[in-house]
């Protein structure tokens, strides 16, 4: 594949002139909605697209002839031949030969979105083109799924189906025989009837949104509570005679905290609160339920579910503004920044020779691409996220950068078992939570990582002696800890089990972390309407109001149509069942047949559990107390016959 901007600049133009059409269709045929605070002190951002799909494809860096002759030199320097570790080379001076002209070449370039450093140099931007153009394959076939659906929404909306989204049942209907080229497996059961219970709520900080929700340890000072619900309240809650004191000194009262998104100027005509919440386990039932939400703006009002079923829905609906901005720039930064500056310095350190480059070069499939996507289609002014959010590009790039740099972007820290703890969600004081389904899942497909690679590492290494002589390793912990500055990267690398781990987490963040609050979720339940708003569009109220039609703070159609045209770029449905997904995450034959028997057969192994998985999730339904997995919705995210092997969008 020829990488020259002039030759990758159609396939920019096949898949994005899809956002010019969508402009020309709701920008003549929507009228203007019932009176709301809209923005018309700025142009409509619809009109902006066109401008933005060319300020895209003028930004794509330009390949050299000499880069993509490194590009095409390179990639097939050892095609045909075994892989090996360093000091096993067949020729160790031609191997070093060309991983010098490969660090002279790709270099350490500053960030185009925040976060990490981005690849530069001949073969760096030779690299960026040839990720950008595999993801813009990939993604033609889904925008014009969208597009269609798109047509036949706006279509629906004039002949009055949505009743002018008057009801929150109308928001519902928005998915109701719509939108189903581009997300054809719809809602997950259970999200249009049972989205208002509180079960529904709060499991989902333990399934589609894990990544906030922390138990509140009573020995720990910076764990004191934050804000006050009175004692009546939680007796009349839980059934007890516990006073909020006491859910905390038995392990029992769990937090999230959003007041830092407090800071951000809200876009004029939106709204969004900063809030902070108490969930808690049910001392009877056990269930892990929502306690309270501080709204921490406006008239700093705190919501119980003693409040009007009115007013504490639009509590969850403000606490779930707040966790979608959350997720979305958590995501970016935890996954997409880590591994892709993880991966720059195996570039620069690893021959393409060596084993470890092979299986990272699998699972960084397309992980270049997302930064100048991040830049050009979410952060950018009118935007993705200043179209759709509560507050601008810029703030979003900001977090994301503010997050990356302390918490998300800490390699080791994020270790998936070691965060659980880390929060007291596992292995912690107080009772155990009775359902965790991230866990449940997520384990099934780390487990199954951690077995491949433990036979990947074991068969190329026989001893910790053997991983601390490979020279090419222990380069690769020098640069991350020197020119690339990756967060809390292992100090070194010198047993078996210490490289197994690195690698198990690496493929972690490109699939189970990644996919759990990204790729389909968004548009099966982490961005439905009226539930999750990225923002409302009626100040916040000042006073507990018996509020009886949440739907009135809610975004307008035009508005509903940018989220759920956004959420439907970051699906892969068509990817269901191919060898594109986790099922075939090893299973490449050019790089099989590279490797050794017990890589071979490992990837055999956890083909066989991976199928045997996905039929497990394909098969949950909801139990004779309408549950799955503890859950009101059947959560099948990770399905690994269904979600991509690699970090995708």
């Amino acid at each position: 594949m020829r990488l020259c901007r002039h030759e990758s600049k159609p396939y920019l133009a096949a898949v994005f002139c899809l956002f010019i059409q969508t402009t020309s269709v709701l920008a003549g045929a929507i009228p203007e909605q019932r009176p709301r605070l809209w923005e018309p002190e700025l142009p409509d951002p619809l009109n902006l697209l066109p401008n933005l799909v060319r300020s895209l494809a003028d930004e794509i860096p330009t390949v050299s002839t000499f880069g993509q002759y490194l590009f095409d030199t390179l990639l097939n320097l050892f095609s045909g031949q075994q892989y090996t570790v360093t000091q096993n080379a067949r020729s160790p001076l031609i191997r070093w030969t060309n991983l010098k002209l490969v660090r002279t070449n790709f270099w350490y370039g500053p960030p185009v979105a925040g976060g990490p450093a981005y690849p530069e140099g001949a073969l760096g931007t030779a690299k960026v083109v040839h990720d950008f153009v595999d993801i813009q394959l990939e993604l033609r076939q889904q925008l014009e799924n969208a597009m269609e659906d798109l047509t036949k929404a706006v279509g629906d909306y004039l002949t009055g189906k949505f009743n002018d989204l008057e009801t929150l049942d109308d928001y519902m209907s928005l998915y109701d025989d719509e939108w189903l080229l581009a997300n054809p497996s719809g809602l997950d059961p259970g999200v249009a009837t049972n989205y208002t219970q509180d079960l529904f709520f709060s499991m989902q900080r333990l399934s589609n949104s894990p990544y906030q929700i922390r138990r509140l340890n009573p020995a720990a000072e910076p764990d004191s509570l934050q804000f006050a619900v009175d004692d009546e309240t939680v007796r009349t809650l839980t059934g007890t005679n516990l006073t909020l004191p006491d859910l905390h000194q038995e392990g029992r009262l769990f937090y999230a905290d959003y007041r830092d998104q407090g800071k951000f100027t809200q876009t004029e005509g939106r709204h969004a609160a900063a809030c902070d919440a108490f969930f808690y386990i049910h001392p009877q039932s056990g269930d892990f339920l929502p306690l309270a939400i501080r709204t921490n703006a406006g008239a700093n009002l705190i919501y119980t579910p003693l409040d009007s079923p009115g007013d504490w829905l639009l509590a969850k609906m403000m606490y779930g503004i707040n966790d979608f901005w959350f997720a979305q720039w958590n995501h970016l930064a935890a996954t997409h920044e880590v591994v892709h500056i993880i991966w720059m310095a195996a570039i620069r350190t690893f021959s393409l020779e060596h084993p470890i480059h092979a299986i990272l070069h699998r699972l960084m499939f397309q992980v270049f691409s997302i930064q100048l996507l991040a830049k050009f289609v979410l952060f950018s002014p009118f935007g993705a996220v200043d179209q759709i959010f509560a507050f601008s590009g810029p703030a979003a790039q900001e977090y994301t950068t503010t997050m990356y740099k302390n918490s998300a972007g800490h390699f080791q820290a994020n270790y998936f078992l070691r965060d659980l703890r880390t929060r007291g969600l596992i292995e912690s004081i107080g009772p155990s939570l009775k359902s965790f389904p991230f866990l449940e899942d997520a384990s099934a497909i780390h487990d199954s990582i951690h077995q491949f690679m433990t036979s990947f590492v074991q068969s190329f290494y026989s001893s910790d002696a053997d991983v601390l002589a490979d020279r090419e390793i222990q380069d690769w912990v020098t640069e991350c800890h020197g020119p690339a500055n990756v967060l809390d990267f292992p100090e070194k690398i010198d047993s078996v089990d210490t490289l197994i781990e690195v690698l198990t987490q690496l493929t972690h963040l490109v699939s189970t972390a990644h996919h759990t609050t990204n790729t389909n979720e968004l548009m099966q339940i982490s961005s439905v309407l009226p539930y999750s708003p990225p923002a409302f569009y009626k100040p916040l109220p000042v006073s507990k109001s018996n509020t009886t039609n949440p739907a009135e703070y809610l975004p307008p159609f035009k508005k509903t149509l940018e989220q759920t045209i956004v959420a439907a770029l970051f699906a892969r449905p068509l990817l269901i069942g191919t060898n594109r997904t986790i099922v075939h995450m090893f299973d490449d034959d050019s790089m099989l047949e590279r490797m050794n028997a017990q890589t071979r057969e490992a990837n055999s192994v956890f083909m066989e559990q991976m199928r045997n998985f996905s039929s497990q999730v394909q098969e949950r339904t909801f139990d004779s107390q309408g549950l799955s997995q503890g859950m009101p919705f059947v959560w099948k995210a990770l399905d690994p016959n269904v979600i991509p092997y690699s970090i995708s969008t």
